[in-house]
């Protein structure tokens, strides 16, 4: 498994993240992306805040999951059959947040196998997605859900921010890598 860590307050976070997505690309696929989270936890908003922030770019990429239509741990097992069904050949980047040591909170963490959502409130869901990409946004305690609770919006607002950036990035240089091109005369 490949991972890459970026610091949310490293300027070139978003730049790190889009070179994560283009090395995790084999097969060259167009992107999918599935914003996990839900919108009536500060800590748990940061996927549904990415999906807004790159609806709002018009990112070029099939997203699901925002503020508006968040897509939580109930719902990951439905949308992982229907996007099975209707993307079968694309890469699925899953977003969703985590929690960890007190050192990780801030980092925004990229690997080429899907992610398991819930794992920090101790559900056992499957996995999904091809690629994942979370945001530490809480240390790691037996109550985890009071802690998400208590995160910082600014941090949340500021990785969504960087995430989106680097996945509006990968999108844009993967239509340009797969426009048509015209032949020269």
């Amino acid at each position: 498994m490949k991972t890459y860590t970026f610091n949310v307050f490293n300027n070139y976070a978003a730049e790190g993240v889009c070179r994560a997505l283009k090395d995790y690309n084999r097969e060259n696929a167009a992107p999918i992306v599935v914003c996990v989270g839900s919108d009536l936890v500060v800590g748990d908003s940061l996927g549904p805040l990415v999906g807004t922030f790159l609806r709002q770019k018009n990112a070029g990429a099939y997203i699901y999951g925002t503020l508006n239509q968040p897509i939580t741990s109930k719902e990951v097992e439905y949308v992982k059959r229907y996007l099975k069904q209707l993307h079968p050949k694309s890469m699925i980047i899953a977003v969703d947040a985590a929690v960890g040591e007190t050192d990780d909170v801030g980092l925004i963490k990229t690997a080429d196998k899907g992610l398991k959502p819930g794992l920090g409130v101790d559900k056992n869901l499957s996995e999904i997605g091809d690629v994942s990409i979370v945001g530490v946004v809480a240390v790691k305690s037996y109550k985890n859900y009071r802690l998400f609770n208590l995160t910082r919006l600014s941090l949340i607002y500021r990785m969504a921010e960087a995430i989106s950036q680097g996945i509006a990035d990968y999108a844009a240089f993967y239509r340009e890598e797969n426009a048509p091109r015209q032949n020269a005369i």
